[in-house]
């Protein structure tokens, strides 16, 4: 089924862009074909002139134009619109133009000829991405924000010390509902440092100490050591910071973690940038070469955007608490939550619901469409490796 008879949503508009009208028209037939609403524009000025007049899902463009050529409308459509998948495509590829392109914030970059069917699934997926993105914005609306917790500075070099020396690992159960077994554990960094109290105090002592690559090789020297005691078949999920990413240590195959990768779905939270990371596709692939699945967290309570999907291709992406809290009670959640899991697998990805706390919750996000999930009402976290409760 396409992606326009596969939702009750209004049909995609795509907007295609070359002045190769010939090519134009085919791309544009083809896209017909198939379902979408499709403009066609032959230079880039009228292009960008279209995205501002026209709420598009999709920017299908050549690189190689007169006067405004592909990257040049791409800065153009985001300095309009942070969220609209661009697609560029070229006739001449080269290492400075998909440098570019990517640098832009280009989804796909694409060159001629371009496959058929390639062509078609990268625009159905972007469509998909694209009304994700906007379902997040909305989300964050719905939340309100969230608050940074700043720790106290004062002695923060001495409090960072002594919650390094006491930090421990808790772990709280991934449940399969349909099937009533454990699916996984997150490991969650704790520590008995009384002056920085929860998890977010001790990275933002981290942070501001610029000691974040010590804290992450701590979290996960400590959350590799007792996985031999997991449920056969579970999976550890860990969580990264951003900057984890930068760490040499993270891809040093005779560290425990890495040991077990084929175990271990690595957690990328929304709330932190990727923009300071320029090879950030390059580190996950080799993450993924290792054994490594990998997983956006907080999903509608970070970054908008489709910056996290693009860049990561995650397996697994987490719900925040945010949107499940109450959302049996609240039709607004239940069509948001409803909406992004079913784009997310539609995409390919599993669904983990955070924060489920009460059996008219749980049963809201099963009628949602999702299976796994996570929270007090199944188990809190403890040490290795508390049981769930069904």
């Amino acid at each position: 089924m396409n992606t326009a008879e596969a939702t009750s949503l209004p049909r995609p508009k795509i907007l295609v862009v070359d002045d190769d009208e010939t090519l134009a028209r085919s791309y544009a037939r083809m896209l017909a074909a198939d379902g979408y609403d499709v403009e066609v524009r032959f230079d880039g000025e009228s292009g960008v002139d279209a995205v501002r007049k026209i709420p598009f899902d999709v920017v299908l463009s050549d690189i190689d134009m007169p006067h405004l050529g592909g990257v040049a409308l791409l800065e153009r459509v985001r300095a309009h619109d942070l969220d609209l998948p661009v697609i560029l495509i070229t006739g001449s590829p080269s290492v400075e133009t998909a440098m570019a392109a990517v640098e832009h914030g280009a989804l796909r970059y694409l060159a001629k000829p371009v496959d058929v069917k390639h062509l078609r699934t990268v625009t159905g997926n972007a469509v998909r991405l694209h009304r994700l993105a906007r379902a997040k914005r909305s989300a964050l609306d719905l939340a309100g924000g969230v608050d940074r917790l700043v720790g106290d500075r004062a002695g923060l070099v001495a409090s960072f010390g002594s919650a390094l020396e006491t930090l421990w690992i808790a772990y709280q159960p991934i449940v399969s509902w349909s099937r009533r077994e454990v699916f996984g554990y997150e490991a969650l960094m704790r520590s008995r440092e009384p002056a920085l109290p929860h998890p977010g105090a001790v990275l933002d002592a981290a942070e501001r100490l610029q000691r974040l690559p010590e804290l992450g090789r701590s979290i996960r020297a400590a959350a590799s050591e007792p996985v031999t005691h997991m449920a056969e078949g579970a999976m550890l999920f860990v969580n990264l910071h951003s900057n984890d990413l930068l760490d040499d240590e993270l891809f040093d195959s005779t560290r425990p973690l890495a040991r077990i990768a084929s175990q271990v779905v690595l957690e990328i939270t929304e709330r932190a940038s990727l923009s300071h990371i320029r090879d950030v596709q390059a580190r996950v692939a080799r993450l993924r070469e290792m054994g490594f699945r990998i997983a956006v967290d907080d999903l509608g309570a970070g970054y908008a955007g489709l910056t996290s999907f693009a860049q990561l291709e995650p397996e697994v992406v987490k719900l925040d608490m945010s949107l499940v809290r109450n959302v049996h009670a609240q039709p607004t959640k239940q069509t948001l939550v409803r909406t992004m899991i079913a784009m997310c697998h539609e995409l390919g990805m599993q669904v983990v619901a955070e924060g489920i706390e009460t059996a008219e919750e749980r049963d809201a996000i099963v009628a949602a469409g999702c299976d796994l999930m996570q929270g007090y009402f199944f188990a809190k976290p403890g040490q290795p490796f508390p049981p769930a409760a069904f």
